[in-house]
């Protein structure tokens, strides 16, 4: 048997040690892709997390649009045939109008049934919301619920005072739907 020769055994251990840093070597980058990974992984959690969180938001918020929608579909769905009704209720006031400008003697029984249905559509307009504006003369102009359909200097008036009203004005629920129309003073302070 010959004797190894000191180079071949240093041969042999470097090759030993190759083979085994190798072996770590894949270990530790094993264990770099396992950290990889687990990264990866808790990104994509979040991800999902936050996309979640985003998506229950927004189908509260949905859920809440709609409430409101609906609710105010059921507060102002009438509002065409509020609309419409306000020509009746002008109507009805110029009949008793000019019924009053008439001996009352001979129309007694045709105002007193103006005047009931008149009161028939004002409960009516309470019922569903439907607030009239019935500015005076004296008041003050406010251009939120008036519409100002002329301006004259009337003597003994301040400027933006109403002196006079050609037609009332309609609100239903918070919403003005008429604007009451008025004539106002343009006397100068």
């Amino acid at each position: 048997m010959a004797e190894p020769k000191n180079e071949d055994f240093l041969d042999d251990v470097e090759a030993a040690e190759a083979e085994a840093f190798a072996e770590d070597a894949a270990e530790f980058d094993g264990a770099e892709v396992e950290v990889d990974e687990l990264e990866a992984t808790r990104a994509e959690r979040d991800d999902f997390k936050d996309r979640y969180m985003r998506a229950l938001a927004d189908a509260d918020n949905a859920r809440k649009r709609a409430d409101k929608e609906r609710r105010d579909a059921e507060k102002y769905g009438s509002t065409r045939l509020a609309r419409d009704l306000l020509g009746v209720y002008d109507n009805l006031q110029r009949a008793l109008k000019a019924a009053e400008e008439t001996s009352k003697e001979d129309n007694a029984v045709l105002i007193e049934g103006v005047e009931l249905t008149l009161r028939e559509l004002n409960n009516i307009f309470s019922k569903h919301g439907l607030q009239v504006i019935e500015p005076a003369v004296g008041e003050v102009f406010d251009a939120n619920i008036h519409e100002a359909m002329f301006e004259a200097p009337v003597p003994n008036t301040k400027k933006g005072e109403i002196i006079q009203v050609s037609a009332v004005g309609f609100m239903l629920h918070d919403r003005l739907l008429r604007a009451a129309q008025v004539g106002v003073s343009s006397n100068p302070a």
